[in-house]
C-alpha cells in the first residue's frame, strides 16, 4: 500500500515563525552590546557638550565630558570607543603637524580615558584631514595628494597615540602602504600589542556629509578625495586592498560606509574570515534620526534592523552612531 502524500503544502516554513519563543530558537544571526564600536568626538575646551546640528543626539565633547561619555559606555556594556578630533580653522596647517602632537585633543582623551576607564578599549583615527588646512587625509602639492611623504606623517601620529595609550589604531586615510610602514613603526618602538583596524575599503562616498561638520572639515576641503578613496562602481578592488591590509600586518578591516555596501561586507567575511567591521556613518545616521524625527518612521526599530542587517551581511562588529541607544534596547 502505497503512503498517503502529505497534503499541500508539506514544508510551511512559517511553522518556524509562530512564536517569539520559536524565532529566537531558529534566528541565524544575533546581535549584541558586544558588537558596537561608539564613534565620539572630542574638541578643546572644559566642560563643552555640544550637539551637532546635522547629526541629532551626537554632540563634541572636552575631554573631561569624554571621560564621562566612556563611563557611559562602559557601564552600558559598550567595549570600545573611537575618538575623533573637532578642529577649528584656526588649528589646521599646511604641514598638519598638531596630528602627532602629544598634546592634541584626541592624546590628552586618550590618557584620560584610560586612567578613569581603564578596561573600555580606546579607537583612534589615523588621517590628516582634520588637521590639514585643506581638509584632505594627505599631503598636497602642486594640487596631488601625495603618498609616500604622506605615510611617513601617517607613521608619527600613530606613534603619538599608541604612546597616549591607544588600543587601537584605525588608518582612514587610504594611502598605499600605509599598514605595513604602521606595523613596523609600531613593532620598532615596542607597541607590538597595539592592533591596527584597517579603512581598507573606504569608499569616496557622499554619505559623509554630516561627519564633517562633526569634525570642522565642511568647506575645508580643496577639490574631492576620488585619487585616494575608492569608487563607489567597483567591488573587486575592495578584495585586493583587504588582502593587501592583512598582508601587510592589519589584524581587523573595515568597510565604509556600512549599509550601502553591504554586499563588499559579504564578499570580504566570505573571502578572508578575517574580523571584519562596517562603519555606520552620518550620512546612515542622519537619514534615520530625520525621517524618526518626522515621525515616517519608527526610528528605535529602524535603528536595531539596520544593526541586524551587518551582522547578516558578515561583519563582526560595527561602528555606530547609535551605539549607546541601542545598547540601552539590548540590555534594559
Amino acid at each position: 500500500m502505497r503512503p498517503t502524500q502529505a497534503p499541500f503544502p508539506a514544508t510551511r516554513l512559517r511553522r518556524l515563525r509562530q512564536s517569539p519563543a520559536i524565532r529566537a530558537l531558529t534566528r541565524q544571526n544575533t546581535l549584541t552590546v558586544d558588537d558596537f564600536i561608539w564613534p565620539v568626538f572630542v574638541r578643546a575646551g572644559e566642560g563643552i557638550k555640544e550637539e551637532i546640528p546635522s547629526m541629532p543626539g551626537v554632540f563634541r565633547r572636552s575631554v573631561d565630558q569624554l571621560v564621562e561619555a566612556a563611563r557611559e559606555a562602559a557601564d552600558l556594556g559598550i567595549p570600545a570607543i573611537c575618538i575623533f578630533p573637532y578642529t577649528g580653522i584656526e588649528e589646521r596647517t599646511e604641514d598638519c603637524a598638531g596630528a602627532w602632537d602629544p598634546e592634541n585633543h584626541v592624546n590628552r582623551a586618550i590618557r584620560a580615558i584610560k586612567q578613569a576607564v581603564p578596561d573600555i578599549a580606546v579607537m583612534t583615527d589615523v588621517a590628516l584631514d582634520t588637521y590639514n588646512i585643506n581638509g584632505h587625509d594627505g599631503f598636497v602639492e602642486n594640487g596631488e595628494i601625495v603618498n609616500d611623504r604622506t605615510v611617513e606623517a601617517l607613521v608619527k601620529m600613530t606613534l603619538a597615540q599608541a604612546e597616549a595609550g591607544a588600543d587601537i589604531i584605525g588608518p582612514s586615510d587610504m594611502m598605499d602602504g600605509r599598514i605595513g610602514a604602521m606595523r613596523e613603526g609600531l613593532e620598532a618602538a615596542g607597541h607590538q600589542r597595539v592592533m591596527i583596524l584597517s579603512y581598507s575599503a573606504k569608499y569616496a562616498s557622499a554619505f559623509y556629509g554630516p561627519f564633517r561638520d562633526a569634525v570642522g572639515a565642511s568647506g575645508a576641503l580643496s577639490g574631492d578625495k576620488k585619487t585616494y578613496q575608492m569608487d563607489p562602481g567597483n567591488s573587486d578592488e575592495a578584495l585586493r586592498l583587504i588582502e593587501r591590509d592583512l598582508r601587510e600586518g592589519a589584524d581587523m578591516v573595515m568597510v565604509k560606509p556600512g549599509m550601502p555596501y553591504l554586499d563588499i561586507c559579504r564578499r570580504v567575511k566570505d573571502a578572508f574570515g578575517a574580523p571584519t567591521y562596517a562603519y555606520q556613518v552620518s550620512g546612515e545616521y542622519a537619514m534615520i534620526q530625520s525621517a524618526a524625527a518626522n515621525g515616517w518612521i519608527d526610528g528605535d526599530k529602524v535603528m536595531m534592523e539596520s544593526l541586524m542587517a551587518f551582522k547578516r551581511a558578515g561583519c563582526d562588529g560595527i561602528l555606530t552612531y547609535f551605539a549607546p541607544a541601542a545598547a540601552r534596547i539590548l540590555n534594559p
